[in-house]
């Protein structure tokens, strides 16, 4: 994106503020939701600027009439009338707060996620440099920037233009649903609409690292859609994917499309913010988030859960408000607890509970926070709780394949195994090619196991493990599964793998504390004790 040049020559540090589908430009003093200009009233663009600057406190009524009224003295009804119009402005409301929060007694605070485009107007000396042109400069695009343009019909049929652009419009909501990310609006990316595109061009000016472009075809009874990811900096193709399937409700196909999309895309995105954070010389506090997100997407072993943890860690050092890092902290947490990869899971799961119960003050419609507590509750046996977090998660965001993951393990928990399945085949239906996907095929294997579908129990604990190696628990539990049915050499091949993973897991540890007093849930326990035991599973 081009900046307007200062008069001085070298020109003021011009800040930009991006977030959710807002920018707010505290040069020019302009406030944009997606492509369309907000007129704000000044009191009302200086309040909302002087939140976002102080977005890591909160700021009491006093500190806004010191800053806003220069110390002058305001009603309560006048400040909350202007609080209300800056929420209108950037699609907040006082119910909602989902960006600007009030804590009764305390003061407001700025909870979204804020990308900061700090830019100098550039002299000529710096032009120089790039040959004159703007268009050649380094780009500063906020982390998890993208557009996604308008798919191109390529059946020829009229009748289908409704379907394309419906595929693109949803799929730009539900991107923009991704922690973090910034998505271009669908009225400016749609202006694109059936031109040819220099990618590299078309990131300089929307300030953007990423583009998502694809096609959709429909041959007879199929429908083929196409996707790829482009890196805008480089025009390097990133990723791509087909989906081809026999035509059906075209609505429902959308969805599924859609939803599909945008789990992957969550991946790939945050695979490749981790490598450019790798090279980068100065990592901020995102950069370190998402290298802690990759590590957590490998797989759960304690060492991949101990460099999560470092990333994290670090980037609540650099920003302590940082909502993302704080998440990803508390679910390193609740992950050592929930897959047994320590003994001290008690002290995790109420470490991991601690700091998402913060994170929910600060951020109450984070989604994946909710999913989090819904972890903490479902195996600390608060399972009614855990699953109305999960729901409560969905009714946010409907894509979290994770959330319908773990109320099939809060089924099976309550003892409940004829229903796990199908909350875990929802999972795997919205996000086949998950990263998570191997512990929605062990939640299966669990219920097959619950319902003595041994056989059963062994297919689908094999494919936990075909979808990741680096899952200690399911190396234990499919060890316990092929002892029951009489595979022992196999059995203690198993365990091994376990171990070499985690060589401090025992049986002691896995059984210490239930998770479940459910009797059903307790007499599929002591069976996989007892093939633990059988395949030659540490005692502890």
């Amino acid at each position: 994106m081009v900046e307007r040049l200062s008069g001085s020559g070298h020109g003021e540090l011009a800040v930009r503020y991006l977030f959710q589908n807002c920018t707010l430009d505290t040069d020019r003093r302009e406030l944009c939701r997606g492509a369309e200009m907000i007129p704000l009233a000044p009191q009302v663009f200086d309040l909302l600027a002087y939140l976002i600057r102080n977005r890591e406190r909160v700021v009491s009524k006093d500190d806004l009439i010191r800053a806003i009224w220069n110390g002058r003295a305001v009603s309560d009804a006048a400040l909350t009338t202007r609080l209300n119009v800056a929420r209108n402005a950037i699609g907040d409301s006082g119910d909602k707060q989902q960006l600007i929060k009030t804590l009764p007694r305390k003061g407001f605070r700025f909870v979204s996620t804020i990308f900061e485009d700090h830019q100098r107007a550039v002299d000529p000396a710096s032009l120089a440099t790039y040959g004159g042109d703007l268009g050649k400069m380094p780009s500063s695009a906020p982390h998890l920037s993208i557009v996604v343009l308008p798919f191109a019909d390529l059946s020829g049929d009229s009748e289908q233009e409704h379907f394309v652009d419906g595929v693109t419009e949803s799929l730009t909501t539900d991107l923009s649903r991704i922690n973090g990310a910034f998505v271009i609006a669908r009225n400016t990316a749609f202006t694109f609409k059936g031109k040819p595109v220099d990618v590299k061009k078309l990131g300089r000016e929307l300030n953007v690292r990423y583009v998502l472009e694809g096609s959709v075809q429909r041959g007879g009874n199929r429908l083929r859609v196409n996707v790829q990811l482009v890196d805008a900096e480089t025009g390097n193709h990133l990723w791509a994917e087909r989906f081809d399937k026999p035509v059906a409700d075209l609505f429902d196909m959308q969805d599924e499309i859609v939803s599909r999309l945008a789990n992957t895309l969550n991946a790939e995105l945050i695979a490749a913010e981790a490598r450019r954070a790798e090279s980068s010389p100065h990592p901020d506090a995102m950069d370190l988030v998402f290298q802690g997100r990759a590590w957590l997407n490998k797989g759960l072993t304690p060492g991949y859960m101990a460099h999560a943890r470092s990333f994290f860690e670090k980037a609540i050092a650099l920003d302590p408000g940082n909502i993302e890092a704080m998440v990803g902290l508390a679910r390193v947490e609740a992950q050592l607890g929930s897959a047994y990869l320590t003994d001290d899971y008690s002290a995790r799961f109420a470490a991991a509970e601690t700091t998402i119960t913060k994170t929910l003050s600060l951020a109450p419609n984070y989604a994946s926070a909710h999913v989090v507590l819904g972890r903490v509750l479902i195996f600390t046996k608060r399972v009614a709780h855990g699953i109305a977090e999960c729901e409560h998660a969905l009714a946010l965001d409907r894509n979290l394949a994770e959330a319908h993951g773990l109320i099939g393990m809060a089924k099976y928990f309550l003892g409940r195994g004829a229903e796990t399945e199908i909350h875990a085949r929802e999972a795997l239906r919205l996000s086949p090619r998950d990263t998570l996907a191997y512990r929605w095929f062990l939640v299966i294997g669990f219920a097959k196991w619950q319902l003595h579908a041994d056989a059963e129990a062994v297919v689908w604990l094999r494919r936990c493990l075909d979808a990741n190696r680096n899952y200690s628990i399911g190396h234990f539990n499919l060890a316990a599964a092929l002892a029951r049915v009489g595979e022992l050499d196999e059995a203690r091949a198993a365990v091994q793998a376990g171990l070499a993973l985690d060589p401090g897991f025992t049986i002691r540890r896995f059984s210490s504390s239930p998770l479940s007093d459910n009797p059903a849930f307790l007499a599929g326990l002591d069976r996989t004790i007892e093939g633990m035991r059988m395949a030659g599973v540490p005692e502890g």
